[in-house]
C-alpha cells in the first residue's frame, strides 16, 4: 500500500502529548550530531519546544496557540511533523509583516489570526518541514504544506508564514506556489582555525587591532568570564541570567517573551546543549550570554547585563563564541538577528529565508510585488557588505567562499 493511502494528518495542540523520540527522529535524525547534511539543531528538538509550552511562554494566552501538524502512518507512527502556531499578533517572529497587516485591515480585511510555522522568539535558521531522509521526503513536505493550507482555511486565517527555514525548503515551497522572502543576518565562519590568533591573522591589520583593543578593554582586573555547560549550570546561574534577560527585554521590546520557568526547564532537559557565558565582577554575576550548541553551529541567543562595561557585550557575545567554536571545531557562529556592527568583528552577511501563503488574492498580489523588490535589495546589500568584510585579500572568506 502506498504512502498516499496510509497517511493521516492530525493537529496536535500540545507538543508534550507527542512522543519525544518520534518527534526527534523527524527533527534531528539519528547521526545528526555529526551529519554535514542535517546537523543537529537544538531549537527544533522536542525538549526546546516543549519547554516553551510547559512554561506557558508559547501558549494561546501569549498569542502562540500550538497547532502542530503531524503526518501519521495510520498506525500511530509519526512520518513527519511541523511546529505550527495560530497567532493573534506578529510579535516574537523577527520577520516583520506589520505593514502587510496594516494595509489589509485598512481595506476592511482581517489579518489575524494567522498561522506561523516557526520556533517562537527564535530567529535562527532550521528546518520547518521535519521530514526524515528518504525517497518520500519531498512528497511528505508537500503533504505538510497542503495540510497547513487546509488548517488556514479551517480557522479563517489570513496567511501561513514559514520563517527562518532552510534554503532548500524555501526553494521547494516557492515551487509549490508560496511567496518567497529573504532577509539578512551576520554569521561567523570557521576556516579551520586552530586558535583565535589564527582567526585574527586572516583579518586586515586595522581590524586585528580593533578586536585586540576591544578584548583588552572588555575586562579589567576585577572581571572574570566563565563558561558553564551541562551539570555545571545551577539554578543560581539561571536566577542571575534571568535578571540580565529581563533588563534587556524591558529596554528593547517592553515585555520579555520568556519566563523564569522556561530557563529551568531547558536546564533540566538539554543542559549539555547549552553554553552559558557569565561575566563576574569580584565574584558577582553582572552580565551573561546564553548560547545553544548545535551539530555544527554555536547559536548565540540572549544577552543581558546589570552593569555597563565598555566592550563587554562584544567580548561575551562575539569573541567568546568564536573561541568556543574554534575549540569545539564548530563551523559557524550565528549571533542572532540584525547587527551590521558585527561585520567589523568577523561576522559576514548571510541570507535568511521565509515563505508565505496568503489567502486573499489582492493582498497576495501586492505582497508578491513588494517581495520581488525586497529580494533584489537584500541581494545587493549582502553583496555590498561582503565586499567590506574585514578579511585580508586571499583569505577564504574574503574570496567569497562563505560570505
Amino acid at each position: 500500500m502506498g504512502d498516499a493511502e496510509q497517511i493521516l494528518v492530525r493537529v496536535e495542540p500540545d507538543i508534550t502529548a507527542l512522543d519525544a523520540a518520534a518527534w526527534d527522529v523527524c527533527a534531528n535524525p539519528p547521526g545528526s550530531e555529526s551529519s554535514d547534511r542535517r546537523p543537529y539543531n537544538p531549537f527544533i528538538s522536542h525538549a526546546f519546544l516543549s519547554a516553551l509550552e510547559e512554561s506557558r511562554s508559547a501558549s494561546a494566552e501569549t498569542g502562540w496557540a500550538p497547532h502542530h501538524l503531524v503526518l501519521d502512518d495510520g498506525r500511530g507512527g509519526v512520518l513527519a511533523c511541523m511546529p505550527c502556531y495560530l497567532k493573534s499578533h506578529s510579535q516574537g517572529e523577527y520577520v516583520f509583516d506589520y505593514g502587510w497587516a496594516d494595509a489589509f485591515e485598512r481595506t476592511g480585511g482581517r489579518y489575524y489570526p494567522k498561522l506561523q510555522a516557526a520556533v517562537p522568539f527564535t530567529p535562527v535558521t532550521g528546518r520547518r518541514l521535519l521530514v526524515p531522509d528518504g525517497p518520500e521526503a519531498e512528497t511528505r513536505e508537500g503533504y505538510l504544506l497542503n495540510a497547513a493550507a487546509t488548517l488556514l482555511e479551517r480557522h479563517g486565517a489570513s496567511s501561513l508564514h514559514l520563517t527562518f527555514l532552510t534554503q532548500g525548503e524555501w526553494e521547494r515551497a516557492g515551487g509549490l506556489g508560496l511567496l518567497r522572502r529573504t532577509d539578512q543576518q551576520f554569521h561567523w565562519r570557521n576556516q579551520e582555525y586552530g586558535s583565535f590568533d589564527d582567526f585574527l591573522s586572516a583579518l586586515t591589520s586595522r581590524k586585528r587591532k580593533l578586536i585586540k583593543r576591544e578584548r583588552r578593554g572588555a575586562c579589567d582586573a576585577s572581571i572574570r568570564i566563565r563558561h558553564y555547560t551541562g551539570d555545571d549550570i545551577t539554578e543560581a546561574h539561571w536566577d542571575a541570567f534571568f535578571s540580565f534577560y529581563l533588563d534587556t527585554g524591558s529596554r528593547k521590546w517592553g515585555q520579555p517573551y520568556l519566563n523564569r520557568e522556561f530557563f529551568s526547564l531547558i536546564g533540566q532537559s538539554m543542559a549539555e546543549k547549552i553554553l552559558l557565558i557569565m561575566c563576574e565582577r569580584d565574584g558577582r554575576p553582572i552580565a551573561g550570554a546564553l548560547n545553544f550548541i548545535g551539530g555544527d553551529t554555536l547559536y548565540g541567543r540572549y544577552w543581558g547585563c546589570i552593569e555597563d562595561h565598555r566592550f563587554l557585550h562584544f567580548e561575551a557575545c562575539y569573541y567568546q563564541a568564536i573561541d568556543f567554536a574554534i575549540e569545539r571545531g564548530l563551523s559557524c557562529v550565528e549571533a542572532g538577528a540584525q547587527g551590521p556592527h558585527k561585520l567589523a568583528r568577523g561576522y559576514v552577511p548571510q541570507t535568511t529565508y521565509s515563505a508565505h501563503l496568503i489567502a486573499d488574492p489582492s493582498l497576495r498580489s501586492a505582497v508578491a510585488r513588494f517581495l520581488d523588490q525586497e529580494r533584489r535589495y537584500v541581494e545587493m546589500e549582502n553583496e555590498q557588505l561582503a565586499r567590506h568584510a574585514p578579511y585580508r585579500r586571499g583569505s577564504d572568506v574574503a574570496d567569497g567562499d562563505d560570505a
